[in-house]
């Protein structure tokens, strides 16, 4: 186990350690000199406008990803979880796009929103709808990239659920159904809070992941236009390697990860009401 716990400490433990210390300091990694300077990198977030709209634009795209996902993947889900023809073909290529580089997603989506010869495009022209400019409008441009990361996590929404659902007791359902119960109506009062294990589960990591967003940011915005698609993880890294001002980049990195502890303690909380679990 002594390899993997140094390499672990090294480049896990050790960075955390560091990023909290640059945090209180004026560092860029170029000099030695890296003075103390107490809580101002905290305070200077404060008044800087853009990590307003970092927050502002993580929180939108947590919103719209978290519920698109699960309600995506919950439904694909139901649709495989019966005996047909060829379903471990669809269930492969429903997790297929978790097995999918970030890099060619982003190209892919690039191609399919491009204003000038996108598919999607195509299809609005087919329609007599006007040509959008997609991840060229700062009106448009979050919105692809929630659809692109939909897209990619809705496999692991799939795998998740699907795996619940094989372990909803037939009897129960054929109970609901003795009792007049409707298909729907089981699947609501039945189902859905067997489910709600798995949607706990679902909402907490992929919230985790939605406040760390960075790759499709990277390589298909960096943060444009206008900053329409800065989210904190990706001007946290602007602020390290394009500015070098680590020390503030550093104390971005803590207040994000107070965040998500916040959010993930109040997800716990509020879950522990609607999660049924079966003994």
């Amino acid at each position: 186990m002594t390899p993997g716990a140094l390499i672990i400490l090294l480049f896990g433990a050790v960075p955390i350690v560091w990023s909290a210390v640059m945090s209180f300091q004026r560092n860029n990694l170029l000099t030695g000199d890296t003075p103390y300077v107490g809580l101002r990198n905290y305070r200077a977030m404060v008044h800087d406008p853009v990590v307003v709209q970092a927050i502002g634009h993580t929180l939108v795209y947590t919103a719209l990803f978290v519920p698109g996902t699960m309600i995506v993947g919950l439904f694909l889900a139901v649709a495989m979880n019966r005996k047909i023809r060829f379903i471990s073909v669809y269930r492969t290529a429903a997790y297929a796009t978790m097995a999918i580089s970030t890099i060619s997603e982003a190209v892919v989506f690039i191609w399919l929103f491009d204003p000038s010869y996108g598919v999607a495009n195509y299809f609005f022209s087919l329609l007599g709808i006007p040509q959008q400019q997609f991840l060229n409008s700062p009106a448009q441009a979050l919105y692809v990239i929630v659809i692109m990361t939909i897209w990619g996590w809705t496999g692991f929404s799939v795998v998740i659920y699907l795996a619940a659902l094989q372990g909803v007791p037939q009897a129960l359902l054929d109970a609901a159904a003795v009792d007049g119960a409707s298909k729907w109506t089981a699947f609501r009062r039945v189902t859905l809070p067997l489910l709600s294990p798995a949607s706990l589960f679902l909402a907490v990591w992929l919230t985790i992941n939605a406040m760390q967003l960075f790759d499709e940011v990277y390589l298909s915005t960096q943060g444009g236009p206008l900053n329409a698609t800065t989210v904190l993880v990706y001007y946290l890294y602007d602020q390290a390697f394009q500015n070098f001002n680590f020390g503030y980049a550093s104390a971005i990195a803590y207040f994000l990860f107070l965040i998500i502890l916040t959010v993930t303690a109040v997800q716990f909380r509020v879950g522990r009401r609607f999660t049924h679990y079966r003994s």
